[in-house]
């Protein structure tokens, strides 16, 4: 049906002690009801976070949340046992099935922590919770679109198993001169965690988003006064 920009500036941000947080969708007090979900993205964050700052124990249920740290380091605690510290270019994937508790913590020690959370809606929501991490390294060094996490399962179909079968997220670290292809699925959320990125003629600035609806496949090139930049694309369907 066609391309949605959404520019960074445009998002609504929740500022809270330590913490700021931009919102691609309506969420708590930001309410549009043009702009709650697509596909299946129920929610998609871009988080700053200062030392020891964060959420405290909280709940969650019927829903997928994937988290990308982009800066710091993430301190992860669950209901179920689960600790992890998230470095900067650690995925999780925690699926909350009938219910669990977490918090999320930027570590005292590590300076500021960044990172984007997507909520996905999955296919069962009553299931046993269950979180899977991985740090992809230099699968992200060739510059192309790898898919880091997929309902299709993992290997070949993406690193980490999502409850969700019609889902894929993929992340490019772009390199000069490479120009790539982005998959060609009827529902497309592109997000630029860093730097800038030209997507079907138009240039999108870090925190920008476009979502594309029945379109074709677009290629995303890194402009040449850009030293880097990193694109994040949800696929449904």
């Amino acid at each position: 049906m066609g391309l949605v920009r959404m520019l960074a500036g445009d998002r609504p941000r929740t500022s809270e002690q330590g913490r700021e947080t931009w919102h691609s969708f309506s969420f708590g007090a930001h309410y549009d009801p043009a702009n709650i979900a697509y596909a299946g993205l129920m929610a998609h964050h871009d988080d700053h976070l200062e030392p020891g700052a964060g959420y405290p124990d909280h709940p969650h249920a019927g829903v997928e949340i994937v988290t990308w740290v982009l800066d710091g380091v993430l301190v992860h605690r669950d209901s179920d046992g689960g600790a992890a510290d998230l470095g900067a270019g650690s995925l999780q994937v925690q699926s909350a099935g009938s219910g669990i508790r977490h918090s999320e913590v930027a570590d005292a020690a590590s300076g500021p922590t960044r990172f984007v959370q997507a909520w996905v809606r999955p296919d069962e929501d009553d299931g046993a919770p269950a979180r899977e991490v991985v740090d992809p390294g230099p699968v992200l060094d060739g510059g192309g679109l790898v898919p880091l996490a997929s309902g299709a399962g993992t290997g070949s179909a993406g690193l980490v198993g999502l409850g969700a079968a019609g889902a894929t997220l993929w992340v490019a670290r772009l390199v000069p001169g490479r120009t790539i292809t982005l998959p060609e699925r009827r529902h497309q959320h592109l997000f630029v965690s860093r730097g800038s990125v030209s997507v079907a003629g138009q240039t999108l600035a870090e925190g920008d988003a476009l979502r594309a609806t029945d379109e074709p496949g677009h290629r995303a090139t890194l402009p040449e006064h850009v030293a880097g930049a990193e694109l994040m694309v949800w696929t449904f369907g």
